[in-house]
């Protein structure tokens, strides 16, 4: 009892002291996983129930079902992200299930792992880097589904958007608006190196052939953003400082194409000068003030459809799903035509009164 007359509630450091082993050992027990012996099993269960360690959830785990889904993403702030947690929220609208959320604060191995070791009975990720084999050995035991990743696994289920087909009609949109310098501002070099099958991998690989599909191939400009950082406003506004700055920029996706029209604006360049097209088609893409053509692969199904397969797996499908999302360009203000955004430059205006005068 504690000084204020309330029972003192039980921690799992309490069960791992009283049953004599460690916390690690007893958050396996509760998850039923693989490499614990009977009898440290049996020692764990009973301090459990002499404890009365979170008898409610605790009871409803060992029996397979706490009524929690995990939902991982990698980045709070990320706008498409909160989409994703939206649709997923409301696909679980009308069921006993509540959606628990886990923000991965560098690998998402141990924002994964606090979720199981929560007591939930699925989980929905964002982790496109996460080892394949060691998502198959966590989905083997727990029902999971991966946004954003595309592989084809046996033991977890996947719902992803055809980002080269979201990629190929942003760069069909700039190139038949007579752009040519078009730069293609990503994530970092470890989500986008090639053949590792990320959304941003494939989107920037696209952005390359089609740079040479269009025979530009010697005006390809892609900007990272740097390890450790988020944003992109000061890597852009370097990109703008250079002697042939871009008339376009492809932006991996809303968020950084934020930061670029921000960067646009602060620079000596008139924000109509350089075409921005994002990827996401995010609330905010949609202002008024701001108008981003941006690439909608609706975020709101996806998260939806991910809530919907993981019910399915809890109820007891085991064979692999993989849904596809057919994305489609939003086009708004932001993206010009060349020929207007030149004629628009001040040496370009040069150039045409010296045409007309001479």
């Amino acid at each position: 009892m504690s000084r204020n007359g309330l029972t003192r509630q039980v921690t799992i450091n309490d069960v791992a002291r009283t049953a004599g082993v460690s916390r690690a050992a007893v958050s396996k027990v509760i998850r039923d996983a693989s490499g614990v012996s009977a009898s440290m099993r049996e020692r764990v269960l009973a301090a459990i129930e002499e404890l009365g360690y979170r008898p409610s959830l605790a009871a409803r785990a060992l029996r397979g079902s706490s009524y929690r889904i995990g939902l991982e993403i990698p980045h709070l702030d990320a706008r498409f992200m909160s989409l994703i947690a939206d649709g997923a929220k409301g696909a679980l609208v009308g069921t006993p299930y509540e959606l628990v959320l886990a923000v991965a604060d560098g690998p998402e191995y141990s924002a994964i792992e606090a979720l199981v070791d929560g007591l939930v009975d699925g989980i929905i990720a964002v982790a496109p880097l996460v080892d394949g084999d060691w998502l198959e050995t966590l989905a083997s035991r727990l029902p999971i589904v991966m946004l954003g990743r595309h592989d084809s696994p046996e033991n977890y289920d996947t719902v992803v958007g055809e980002d080269d087909v979201g990629a190929r009609a942003v760069m069909s949109h700039l190139l038949s608006l007579g752009h040519r310098r078009i730069a293609h501002v990503t994530e970092s070099e470890a989500v986008t190196a090639p053949g590792i099958g990320t959304p941003h991998a494939v989107r920037l690989q696209t952005y390359l052939d089609c740079m040479l599909e269009a025979g530009h191939q010697e005006l390809v400009s892609v900007v990272r953003r740097s390890p450790g950082t988020y944003g992109w406003r000061a890597s852009t506004a370097r990109l703008l400082a250079g002697s042939e700055p871009p008339t376009a920029v492809f932006a991996g996706h809303d968020d950084i194409a934020f930061d670029v029209l921000a960067a646009v604006a602060d620079s000596e360049h008139a924000p109509d000068k350089v075409a921005v097209v994002g990827y996401d088609n995010t609330p905010l893409a949609a202002h008024p003030l701001i108008s981003l053509s941006s690439v909608d692969q609706s975020g709101l199904e996806m998260g939806a459809q991910a809530a919907a397969m993981l019910l399915e797996r809890i109820a007891g499908r085991t064979e692999p799903r993989h849904h596809v999302v057919t994305p489609t360009l939003q086009v708004r203000a932001s993206s010009r035509p060349a020929d207007l955004m030149d004629a628009s430059r001040p040496n370009a205006r040069a150039r045409e009164r010296t045409a007309k005068t001479g």
